[in-house]
């Protein structure tokens, strides 16, 4: 019995329903099955979970999904439809004529077909339980992750090495002729990506004072002796999972002040990984690092550590446990990045960012790229 089904038999509930394409990591996790039309899931307590598909997707789904896959046509779909023009009506009576007494949803679960369940059944909103099924992780997603993890080390190897063997031409990276820029750093990241089955996201490279605002994407001509922050998000395309990696170099000789920086981030990250274990808050890792950086003398809030310590990692790149003034209680076998940095206007900014699992004796990084600011 898993905490769904535990959650199902101690709230009396009919079943667990869900209603989404696999653009929903909750719909992704319950049933496997990769889809960007819409699938209904319904579990009730004791039993294996369901998805609702359609025709056209119900052999691959028999072959692909964990759940019992149930075509639209079985489940009534089309006789229901020659009687209620509705499309929110018939699915609220498909769902009805398979699950008796009230059901459990997640917060995502659609408004229209919430209400129209409403009507008939008691309907409650699950805002703790899957999130928390999904905080630990299978040895399988582990190893999903840490696949990811080492298409993020080999894009960030092939960034950096453009970085490297660029040449410079008063004070600006050229590629032979032409201009180093972002979007080239980018697109020669993004290849990496694609070449080995992974989405990109919204990836970073970002240089000089724009490396102080955190998600600024960058843009222009990359320039010598001054920070470069690369941080690279992307997804598995095959199994839906994320990983996270961030590094900061400068081509040349850094300023003294993000060299500072560079090395006091670098420390806030090995006190940290040497705090994260099961049983810890993250918001006491968190704390713990906002101590160093005051210690050292850097500001957190609007300057200096603007952002949280880190995050969960798996079907979304942000999601529980976080490292964070609100961070939950870390346990075994959660992923999570463990990421400090600190930012200032008119200077530029530093982060480091590994993902790693929460292990028994610590934390144990995925990522194995060097951390080395000059190049």
């Amino acid at each position: 019995m898993d905490a769904l089904d535990w959650a199902l038999k101690e709230g009396n509930f009919g079943a667990y329903v869900a209603f989404g394409t696999s653009l929903d990591p909750n719909i992704l996790y319950l049933s496997r099955f990769s889809s960007t039309d819409p699938v209904l899931y319904i579990r009730r307590p004791g039993e294996k979970g369901e998805i609702i598909v359609s025709q056209m997707e119900y052999e691959r789904a028999v072959r692909e999904s964990s759940a019992t896959v149930i075509s639209r046509s079985d489940a009534g779909f089309f006789e229901l439809a020659g009687e209620e023009p509705d499309p929110w009506r018939v699915l609220a009576r498909v769902i009805l004529r398979q699950v008796e007494g009230s059901i459990l949803v997640p917060p995502g679960f659609p408004y229209a077909l919430g209400a129209e369940i409403a009507g008939k059944r008691q309907v409650a909103v699950d805002r703790e339980i899957l999130p928390a099924m999904r905080e630990i992780k299978t040895p399988q997603e582990i190893q999903y992750i840490r696949h990811v993890q080492h298409v993020c080390d080999r894009a960030m190897e092939r960034a950096i090495l453009l970085i490297r063997k660029a040449k410079v031409r008063k004070g600006l990276l050229f590629q032979g002729a032409v201009p180093l820029t972002s979007d080239l750093v980018r697109s020669a990241i993004h290849q990496v990506f694609v070449r080995n089955g992974c989405i990109p996201g919204e990836t970073i490279v970002s240089c000089g004072e724009d490396t102080a605002m955190p998600h600024r994407r960058g843009e222009g001509q990359l320039r010598e002796c001054e920070p470069i922050v690369i941080d690279i998000f992307p997804r598995d395309q095959r199994t839906g999972y994320f990983s996270d990696m961030t590094r900061t170099v400068c081509r040349g000789e850094a300023p003294a002040e993000i060299a500072e920086m560079f090395q006091a981030v670098r420390d806030a990250q090995d006190l940290a990984a040497g705090l994260i274990r099961p049983g810890i808050s993250g918001s006491d890792v968190y704390r713990a690092a906002v101590d160093f950086f005051r210690e050292a003398g850097y500001e957190s809030g609007t300057r200096g550590f603007v952002h949280s310590l880190g995050h969960g990692v798996g079907l979304e790149i942000h999601e529980r446990p976080g490292l964070s003034p609100s961070g939950e209680v870390l346990r075994e076998n959660c992923v999570v990045t463990n990421e400090p940095g600190l930012y200032h206007p008119g200077t530029g900014g530093v982060r480091l960012e590994n993902t790693g699992v929460v292990r028994k004796r610590g934390f144990s990084s995925f990522t194995r790229f060097e951390r080395r600011l000059v190049l």
